[in-house]
């Protein structure tokens, strides 16, 4: 186990057996039966004009014997050359179905792998990485095609196989059983290498899904890297999983390539014992000479097939802990369940949290027996220092995670109750850090309203700073905003996410504020903006702004998963309690009377 002691095994990662992967396995190739049919038929002949050649050689050597005619000659060529062309042709159309059909295979497979990933709530992120599972959708998926393929071929030379072998025990049925009887040592020794193959195999693929993570990572974080010189660094990394996965993935070939060599080896020797005895009955006149060359040419033509059945199994194993790989993903239980599906309609937006019981980490609880109310059409504001659970409120009332113990309703409703994607439409959630997509800025605006009217967001954009923030933008709406909204400033991001929600007309508004530094004409578009989405919407807004904390009708001051303080601005500051010393350290320096005594101090 040393050998792999640096590799990452994934909690939701399980073991299946041969006959459950196989069995699963055969829900994807059964909508495809028709094609397999054809490509079965075709197995046939292919495997009977294989076979056909020394049988067709062996008369013609006994024919040729008795009566030396050119025209059989004439006919033994022409016979040879059909059974090669309906080889050629037989295996060209055959590859061609199969590869449609396996194509097709692993395009659904990797359909329900992404659905299931997609699925999956935010705290499977939190715990697995993104790269890891994109290994798994992407290059697992690949290696359960090349499984199906190995199986079709396996299915030739099956038919291959049985055809000779019927062919052997009608010429010679003493040396066939004698055949029959080394076969259990080939397959035995085959099946031997069966956990060897699984074990490497699968560690392989963890291996190559470490060097994507990484790779995944460094590349997403690059200018973090240059800004902190950190070239040198990021390749260190990146060469230590990378050589660890060469060395892990040069075992693994050495263990698959290992099969087909020993089992060859133990074929020769039967082969030349096999050979020993029929040159003895050929000398006797137990079989004729071109019966035996038969049963030498029919008995290397039936060894080939049969050995590579069993280093096939071998090799089957591979593509098994590929499959074995991609169902634990789709598999994977979602921590947030649902107990019914409710579609709700138009919300209110009435919240109430009872008695709510929630930790990330089996130790560290973030709420015991939580309670807060929030009025329909109500603006909320959260503040407390980091680790308070502002967030973890926000995100629980999205369903992102599944709280322990109480009851979050929602117009009296308990949302586990609720269809989730019904009420998540009734949502709009802007994160600290706004995302963007590659694209244009209407087209992240119509992100959630692929078919809202494009004169409705001129409109709404028109509304915030009388339009100005458009005029910044080079191509107005049809700006391409780059990779993660890379050729936008923070507040132009942060308007385009603002209208991405205001356009959805959401029922409850989660804002959760970004705290990068914004130029003043800015921070007043933001709140035109913001003004837009709360005189329609219940709103939860963790708060980073002065602007926005004072707009709010409440202000719930959090420390460590309690309420201590609830308010107005105005109250909450004449009290002078937690809330007054959180306004002097993060919110008094943005007042309009901070700067301007500042000012006249200077």
């Amino acid at each position: 186990m040393g050998f792999f002691s640096n590799l990452d095994v994934e909690a939701y990662d399980r073991e299946y057996s041969d006959k459950e992967l196989l069995k699963r396995m055969a829900s994807y190739v059964k909508p495809h039966k028709g094609r397999l049919i054809g490509i079965s038929l075709l197995l046939v002949l292919i495997g009977a004009a294989s076979a056909s050649l020394p049988l067709v050689i062996s008369s013609s050597i006994d024919l040729l014997a008795v009566n030396k005619d050119d025209s059989l000659v004439t006919l033994l060529i022409g016979l040879v050359l059909l059974a090669a062309l309906i080889n050629w042709g037989g295996n060209w159309l055959r590859r061609r179905m199969t590869v449609r059909v396996v194509s097709t295979i692993v395009m659904t497979l990797r359909t329900d792998a992404f659905s299931s990933a997609a699925n999956h709530d935010l705290s499977f992120y939190d715990k697995y990485s993104s790269g890891r599972v994109v290994s798994r959708i992407t290059s697992d998926t690949r290696e359960f095609g090349k499984l199906i393929l190995l199986i079709t071929d396996l299915g030739a030379q099956l038919v291959q196989a049985f055809i000779l072998g019927f062919v052997l025990i009608r010429l010679e049925y003493r040396l066939f059983l004698y055949v029959l009887g080394f076969l259990p040592v080939v397959f035995f020794f085959a099946r031997s290498f069966r956990k060897a193959a699984r074990k490497v195999t699968r560690e392989g693929m963890r291996a190559m899904a470490k060097v994507n993570a990484t790779i995944k990572e460094t590349v997403s974080g690059i200018a973090v890297a240059k800004n902190f010189r950190q070239e040198p660094k990021i390749f260190a990394d990146f060469d230590q999983a990378n050589t660890e996965s060469y060395r892990i993935n040069v075992r693994r070939g050495f263990v698959l390539s290992l099969v087909f060599p020993a089992l060859n080896a133990l074929g020769g020797v039967g082969t030349a014992m096999l050979l020993y005895f029929g040159g003895i009955s050929a000398a006797r006149g137990w079989v004729t000479i071109g019966s035996w060359y038969l049963f030498v040419v029919g008995l290397d033509r039936f060894f080939f097939p049969v050995l590579n059945l069993a280093s096939f199994w071998a090799q089957v194993q591979a593509g098994l802990a590929a499959a074995e790989r991609v169902y634990a993903l789709i598999d994977a239980e979602p921590a947030v369940v649902q107990t019914g599906t409710l579609a709700p309609e138009r919300l209110s937006g009435k919240i109430s949290i009872e008695g709510l019981s929630f930790r990330y980490t089996e130790n560290e609880w973030v709420f015991r027996d939580f309670d807060l109310n929030i009025n329909p059409g109500e603006n909320v504001a959260l503040v407390g220092h980091t680790g308070s659970g502002k967030s973890s409120i926000a995100k629980l009332i999205a369903r992102f995670y599944e709280f322990q113990d109480g009851r979050i309703l929602v117009d009296d409703q308990d949302i586990r109750d609720l269809d989730l994607t019904a009420y998540r439409k009734q949502l709009g959630i802007i994160s600290q850090t706004p995302f963007l997509f590659s694209g244009t800025v209407a087209e992240n605006i119509q992100y959630a309203c692929a078919d809202s009217n494009p004169e409705k967001i001129i409109r709404l954009a028109g509304e915030i700073g009388e339009g100005e923030w458009l005029e910044t933008l080079p191509d107005g709406l049809d700006t391409e905003v780059g990779e993660r909204g890379a050729y936008l400033s923070m507040g132009q991001r942060q308007l385009v996410a603002l209208l991405r929600v205001l356009i959805q007309n959401p029922a409850i508004f989660i804002l959760d504020e970004a705290t990068a530094s914004i130029d003043p004409f800015t921070e007043r578009q933001i709140q035109q903006a913001l003004d837009l989405i709360l005189r329609d919407s219940t709103s939860i807004l963790i708060a980073h702004r002065l602007s926005t904390v004072k707009s709010a009708d409440r202000i719930i001051v959090l420390e460590k998963g309690k309420i201590i303080e609830v308010g107005t601005h105005e109250s909450l500051l004449r009290e002078n309690g937690y809330y007054a010393v959180l306004y002097n350290t993060y919110f008094r320096h943005q007042s309009l009377a901070y700067v301007e005594e500042s000012g006249k101090l200077l």
